[in-house]
């Protein structure tokens, strides 16, 4: 199975969470935030999207950082995803 997302959606999968900081200090489970970089999985055709013409701008293998709080969580076949509108999408990370 795979997901394919329609209009302008991206289907990301979460990158790690840091376990130690920049300091050196490990942290448990329950402290380490959840991580708002992904790398992009599938894109959605674009098109036309609530009236406007959409491009899209990210490709597959794309490392994004997205809005902390946008998206649909989804699970399939053990594994996580996020689907979220290209406009969630705040910057590509090149390099």
């Amino acid at each position: 199975m795979k997901l394919v997302p329609l209009g302008d959606r991206v289907v990301l999968k979460q990158l790690e969470a840091e376990e130690t900081t920049k300091s050196g200090i490990v942290l448990p489970g329950n402290a380490q935030e959840k991580p708002q970089q992904a790398e992009v999985i599938a894109v959605g055709p674009g098109g036309v999207v609530d009236g406007n013409e959409v491009k899209m701008e990210v490709a597959i293998g794309d490392k994004v950082i997205y809005s902390k709080y946008a998206g649909t969580n989804v699970k399939l076949e053990d594994e996580e995803y996020i689907i979220v509108r290209q406009n969630d999408i705040v910057a590509k990370v090149e390099g």
